[in-house]
Formats: structure tokens, sequence, C-alpha cells
């Protein structure tokens, strides 16, 4: 008798299962997505959508076609709680939704500490769809600036994300009615070589954004950030790229989390507790292992994935999942024609590296985008 695979999300770490979900149907599965709308957006294109380089249509999975095109079922909802004694989540909407095996793939989030209120000019880095609307409030400002006016934009949050987001917002409003403030509590991109760093500080300043290291944002409110020198900075829009952190929905579940909240897993990426239970991406920990919050190591658990939901639900062996080297290549998108990339300890900045990038991102999408993804109209967010 056939059982029930739930995948909860449609990140990264998903997407072959979500592609290969006929090979689930043909030996008597069945398949379940939930997701919290109908795209999935891939974070490592959001600055140049927000830039202007890419249309927003280029760097999404329309996961509900590709779903219901291979013969699962897609269900537009979040789920809020794990049982694990009774293999069942409670979705947002009320559904208690059974599984026989579950997996999920629900990323991180920014977290809501710092914001004073519900404020319609913050935009946090996740959900992506967070920075389109950004792109958007930005223009709109533009558009009705006064001649002598000024466009005050902060960004929050000195990591890979907050440094990309910096450079495309100048080359989205670039101009001397324009002013950017970056805002790190410590060290610009803390824990990387001083030759990125170096490079970053080069491409931001030449731009006349201003870097302000060693003091952190206290809280955001509707047009100001505070600062805990005391120091309140002006900010009619503000992007926050700080304070990321796994998903609280395993801490509010009877399931075993590491230190920082995500759903503890084996080397298998299955619970330690729960064998019925997998995950990958940002929202878990491997059990022995720390990594990094990057997305390499979603697309290597990716096959991984694939074969260990197929083999649980088939009573097969499990493959093990193999982090493989840190010293995986990281390429930061500037925004003005250049990247900084680096591999173990080559480290450069030049506009062959953001083409480099372009082309292995490019070649990702296509890999996934099976669902007539460009050709779609925007719509509404």
């Amino acid at each position: 008798m056939g059982k029930h695979l739930v995948l909860v999300g449609g990140g990264h770490a998903h997407l072959t299962t979500i592609l290969k979900i006929p090979d689930f149907i043909a030996r008597g599965h069945r398949v379940t997505v939930v997701g919290p709308g109908p795209y999935h957006y891939y974070s490592g294109m959001a600055p140049g959508v927000l830039s202007g380089y890419y249309r927003p249509q280029e760097i999404r999975f329309h996961t509900r076609k590709t779903v219901q095109d291979r013969g699962g079922r897609f269900v537009e909802d979040k789920v809020v709680r794990v049982d694990p004694d009774k293999r069942e989540l409670t979705l947002v909407s009320g559904e208690l939704l059974p599984y026989d095996v579950a997996s999920f793939n629900i990323g991180s989030q920014v977290s809501n500490d710092l914001l004073a209120g519900n404020s319609r000019t913050v935009f946090k880095v996740k959900p992506i769809e967070n920075l389109l609307r950004g792109k958007k409030a930005v223009e709109s400002r533009l558009s009705t600036l006064e001649a002598d006016g000024k466009l005050r934009l902060t960004v929050v949050g000195g990591g890979p994300a907050g440094v990309e987001l910096a450079g495309a917002l100048s080359k989205l409003a670039g101009g001397s009615n324009v002013s950017i403030d970056l805002i790190t509590g410590g060290d610009l991109l803390h824990g990387h070589p001083e030759k990125v760093r170096s490079h970053v500080k080069t491409s931001l300043e030449n731009r006349d954004i201003r870097i302000m290291t060693g003091v952190r944002a206290e809280s955001i409110a509707e047009n100001s950030v505070q600062l805990d020198d005391g120091t309140k900075i002006p900010s009619d829009l503000t992007f926050v790229a700080s304070g990321v952190k796994p998903n609280p929905l395993f801490v509010n579940s009877p399931v075993p989390t590491g230190d920082g909240g995500g759903l503890l897993v084996n080397e298998y990426l299955q619970s330690v507790k729960f064998p019925e239970i997998f995950g990958g991406g940002d929202c878990i920990s491997l059990s022995g292992q720390e990594l990094a919050r990057v997305g390499v190591y979603a697309v290597r658990q990716n096959p991984v994935l694939f074969a260990n939901l197929l083999a649980a639900l088939d009573d097969k062996p499990l493959e093990t999942f193999k982090p493989g080297s840190p010293s995986f290549l990281l390429i930061l998108n500037m925004s003005d024609d250049t990247a900084i990339l680096r591999k173990g300890g080559w480290i450069t900045r030049s506009r062959w590296a953001f083409r480099m990038k372009d082309f292995i991102d490019r070649r990702f999408m296509r890999k996934f985008q099976v669902s007539g993804e460009i050709a779609e109209p925007l719509g509404d967010l």
C-alpha cells in the first residue's frame, strides 16, 4: 500500500524531489507540498532583482504548477506545529495534515526584535518578496521626490546579504539625491578575509555608501533607526539583513533541535529521534557539525534528500550526506558590474567574476524552471 510524503517548503533542498514527484507516484505513493505561496524565489539572485538587473520572473520557481503538473497536491499554507507521535502537521488554516514521511525545507527568517511596530517602510531580506516590495517603494519615493529633496536609505546588517543589498540599492537609486547608510554592529563581513572586506569597502565607498561599524541598531521605527550609542539616524526606507535565525516551528514542536533552533538531523538528514522526519537547508542543524547558513549546502543536500525520502517510503537503506569542503565558492554581487570572488585563498574583484556568477545562477535556474516561469506576467505582490 502506498504512503504519503509531505514536503514542507519548496526551497533548494527540495527541488529535485519536486521535479521527480512522478518517481514517487509510480511506486504508489502520494505527494503533498505545503508552501506559503505559489512561488519560491532564489535568494542568490535577489540583489540582482533589487538593482534591476533581473526581472522577478527570472529568479523564481512556480512551485504550485510544477507540483500539480507532476501529479502532486499543492497546499498554500504554513505549518505551525509538528506532532511526531501522531505523524500530523497543523497548518495555519487549522487543517491537520497526516504524513508517513515528512521533509522540511523552510529556510530561515529575519527576527522582528528590532521593529518598533509594523511599518510599511521597513523591508526584511526574507522572504524575497519583501525585496520586490522594497524595490517598488524606492521607485515610488524617487518618482515623487522634490527637486531639492533627499531619499535616505538604510541597510541594517554587515554580512554578505547586507553588503549586496547596499550595492543593489545604490544601483537602483544611486544619485546625488540619495544617501545610503550601512550599519554593522561589528566589523564589516566579520569572519571573512581582510582582502574580501577591503574589496567590499572600496566598492561601497566609491559610491558614497556610508559604512557605520561598531554600532548596533536597537530599534527601527517608521522614519528612523535608533542606534545603541544614542544616535538616531533618519531613514525613509530601511532594509534589514541581520538577526537571521531558523524558523521557530521546531522549537514550538516536540522534536529535537540544535542550539540555534533548527531541526536536529543526523548524517542522513533525518531527525535524530523521529526517523520519518527529514530536513534540509537553513532550517536544520546537522548533529556533530556546524554548517554555515549558505545556499551551497542546500544544493548539495538536494539529491541526497530525494534519494532518502524515496528510500524511507520504500523501507530501503539511506544515503549519507557529505557536506564537502568548507572552502566553497563565494561570489558577492556588488551591483557595480563587478563581483568579489573567493575560493579558498584566491580572492578577486572583477567584471568576469560577476559574469561567472550570472552564468552559474542562470544555469541553476534553467535546470528547475520547468513550468514556463520566464514567460509569466509578474502579477501583484
